[in-house]
């Protein structure tokens, strides 16, 4: 029996339609009114109490900017305003998959990183369903949650940021609170021994990740970067965890974060990378086509490299849209 995670996503108030994709439903909506900056405090004006309960009753109800522009609080006003455009541009998609593509690829719309980073963990649950190795449901976080990184007895571990700052002292997401799940954790590096206590911990992200090349960490998230790319694109992948780049001609890569680009650009011009930025990479990766007619003719069945490099203060902040929009992909289609 498979076991379930990540239950603060709000995965399992979704419906689903026949390709797999994620549809919209009220239950869902509802989530987002639960948060504590859409609650009304008790001082809050009529306008803003009266619009409140109204969603409740029908999430999906029309809020036009009039209605909005009623409401007597400025910061009141500036949440409902993100929060709608936000309700109005999931709901005029099929699927979130559908939505989360349109957004990354046109870059029109500019919500907040919270709700991309929201977004990105439900879809990422979906497509890891069925999954039983917990090491790359560890590794999966990667794309929607900041991690820090150490060296500890000479090995590269990444531990979620909010977790170890202590700084989650509220929920990012308010199902944390109306499922009961625990705040506070104990922090472990996942290994053989303890990977099956992540299914009851896993909304706590309190288990650590080696990412020393050789051992288990890379290769568990180049396995969820496949999951995620085939699952959002239709595309299947294989994804290799490198050593090193030795004598590989650069046709195609792909910055897996934003200090990970400027490293590759810098590679791609041939420029001189000084040693302590070098130092800053994490990973290395190969990504090849299964299909290779899927890809643009200049470079057709060659390997597509990916690069994965801490910033300055150790910290990892993933860009998963760089899988979907940097890859040389002919046709685009999401899932939905």
């Amino acid at each position: 029996m498979v076991k379930d995670f990540w239950l603060s996503c709000g995965h399992h108030l979704l419906d689903r339609d026949q390709g797999g994709g994620l549809v919209v439903t009220d239950e869902f909506l509802k989530v987002y009114l639960a948060r504590p900056e859409l609650i009304p405090p008790a001082d809050a004006c009529t306008v803003e109490r009266t619009l409140h309960s109204a969603l409740l009753a029908d999430p999906r109800l029309p809020v036009s900017r009039a209605d909005i522009a009623a409401i007597t609080d400025t910061d009141a006003r500036e949440n409902w305003e993100m929060l709608i455009a936000f309700r109005d541009f999931l709901l005029r998609h099929k699927t979130l998959e559908a939505a989360y593509v349109d957004l990354v690829r046109t870059g029109a719309r500019h919500f907040p990183l919270l709700f991309v980073n929201q977004l990105v963990h439900v879809i990422l649950r979906n497509a890891l369903d069925g999954v039983t190795d917990t090491r790359v449901l560890r590794a999966a976080e990667m794309l929607f949650r900041t991690q820090r990184v150490t060296l500890h007895e000479g090995a590269l571990i990444a531990a979620d940021e909010e977790t170890i700052g202590g700084v989650n002292t509220t929920p990012v997401s308010p199902l944390v609170s109306m499922l009961g799940l625990p705040v506070e954790a104990d922090i472990d590096v996942i290994n053989a021994a303890n990977a099956e206590s992540y299914w009851e911990r896993s909304d706590q992200f309190d288990m650590a990740l080696d990412l020393t090349a050789g051992h288990d960490g890379l290769p568990a998230l180049a396995t969820a970067m496949e999951l995620w790319i085939t699952h959002v694109l239709g595309i299947d992948v294989d994804i290799e965890a490198l050593k090193e780049l030795n004598d590989v001609t650069l046709t195609w890569y792909v910055g897996l974060d934003a200090d990970g680009t400027k490293i590759g650009d810098q590679l791609w011009h041939g420029e001189d990378i000084e040693e302590a930025t070098m130092n800053r990479v994490v990973g290395l990766f190969s990504l090849t086509f299964r299909d290779p007619s899927l890809m643009l003719d200049k470079v057709r069945g060659e390997p597509v490299y990916m690069i994965l490099a801490m910033a300055p203060d150790k910290t990892i902040r993933m860009k998963p849209q760089n899988l979907v929009t940097g890859l040389p992909v002919r046709h685009l289609e999401a899932v939905g």
